[in-house]
């Protein structure tokens, strides 16, 4: 039985080796059981921050639950987040090694230049840790004691910092960094947003792809004051509001500290100037105007597709990127053929005499009329398969689905005096021979 923070607990019951676990004096004493089903127990005291390390990961006891039971306790523990994993650097880098490191990684997660889902969120992840790992005391707290060590500093964790779009701009201010759209930029450029359009596709132009030529409407520049939104012959002045900086700092007084938000001067939009409004646009700088649009569409798309066509969407103001243009497929279901997945489904229907006999049918398949073999004996119900006569997989012309046929055998309700006799002749044949076997 190994010691542990909580008392004579084995150690394996909670997943951590045993070599591992070390227990301090500073250690306050489990709680009582008596406590809540559900209860967090916090052990970060004010004087102290206890924690205990598993490998490279880092575990704070005030990330401990505990959930009590009738047989018995059980823990769940939540691993922080390692700040020098996440911007890749050894734990002994250099100031200037974080902070190259940070650059690279904000140029490639900003929310303006990723649009991958989670782009953003990384992005905050990456800009906490460079907070933290380059400020000396915050690093030293880390070091020691880990993220709730900061906490219990009042320095907030993950997600608690500053805004991380400030922190880019700050640091890539003169460097070509700013100007990356809405979020970050001190000009007052802000991205244009997408534009969607519904498209429908009849059941064929889905499974082998069609080029289709599109009409949309999108805002685009003024053509009057040349996206500026200024009217023409008229001039600027610094807004009075930010001084010209186009963003205005406010700062909140908290019990934590000071909290400091940069917005988008709601004076001039983040242009640092007033000006006369063009008339023609209202001082956006953009109009609405038509556009006809070349769309190649894959083969294999189907109902609920959607096809992103970058920079077609809205343009941006003021220098700001466009958006993306995302066409939602419909399509038309056939008649006849109905699909599932990569496969086409098929019922055809034959004679009970075919059955037995065999015959041979032509059938549809979005290639045309296909010749199919019924074999001789076939059941009522059963399915065929028609080979590479279904769907091709999208952006993979050259792999298809199959066609299933499933075999409908049609039993006639009504016989003529002629076929009950040979049936009965049919009949008679068949026991005869079900005799001879028994024999």
């Amino acid at each position: 039985m190994a010691v542990t923070p909580f008392g004579n607990t084995s150690a394996t019951q909670w997943g951590i080796r045993p070599q591992l676990i070390a227990r301090s004096s500073t250690m306050p004493k489990f709680a009582s059981a008596s406590h809540n089903a559900t209860s967090r127990v916090n052990f970060m005291a004010a004087s102290s921050s206890t924690f205990f390390a598993r490998d490279s990961l880092r575990f704070s006891i005030g990330s401990y639950q505990t959930l009590h039971r009738r047989r018995g306790s059980r823990f769940i523990v939540r691993a922080e987040t390692d700040y020098y994993t996440v911007l890749g650097v050894s734990r002994n880098s250099t100031k200037s090694e974080i902070k190259t490191a940070y650059r690279k990684l904000a140029r490639n997660y900003h929310p303006d230049v990723n649009k991958e889902p989670g782009a953003e969120d990384k992005f905050k992840e990456i800009s906490n840790a460079y907070e933290v790992l380059s400020d000396d005391e915050k690093r030293s707290i880390y070091d020691k004691y880990g993220e709730a060590g900061l906490k219990g500093q009042g320095m907030g964790g993950m997600g608690d910092f500053s805004n991380p779009f400030d922190l880019f701009e700050t640091l890539f201010e003169g460097m070509g960094g700013g100007g990356m759209g809405s979020r970050g930029s001190w000009n007052g450029a802000v991205d244009g947003e997408d534009e969607y359009y519904s498209l429908l596709l009849n059941f064929k132009e889905a499974v082998f792809g069609v080029e289709k030529e599109i009409e949309i409407r999108r805002l685009e520049n003024c053509g009057t004051c040349d996206g500026s939104g200024a009217k023409p012959g008229t001039k600027s002045s610094t807004c009075k509001t930010c001084g010209g900086q186009g963003r205005v700092v406010t700062q909140t007084r908290t019990p934590l500290g000071i909290f400091q938000q940069s917005m988008t001067c709601s004076s001039c939009n983040g242009t640092g100037e007033t000006r006369t409004p063009c008339g023609t646009c209202s001082g956006d700088g953009r109009v609405r105007k038509t556009k006809r649009i070349s769309l190649k569409v894959p083969a294999g798309v189907d109902s609920g597709s959607r096809l992103r066509v970058r920079n077609e969407g809205n343009t941006g103001r003021r220098g700001g990127s466009p958006g993306d243009l995302f066409v939602v497929l419909e399509v038309i279901p056939d008649p006849v053929l109905k699909r599932e997945d990569t496969n086409i489904l098929y019922s055809c229907k034959v004679s009970y005499i075919d059955a037995i006999l065999g015959t041979t049918l032509k059938v549809p398949t979005v290639d045309g009329m296909v010749d199919l073999k019924i074999p001789a004996g076939t059941q009522p119900g059963s399915t065929l398969v028609m080979a590479k006569k279904g769907v091709p997989l999208l952006n993979k012309k050259n792999m298809r689905g199959d066609q299933l046929v499933r075999v409908q055998v049609e039993i006639p309700k009504k016989l003529s005096s002629d076929e009950r006799k040979l049936i009965e002749e049919l009949s008679e044949l068949s026991k005869g021979k079900t005799a001879a076997g028994r024999r």
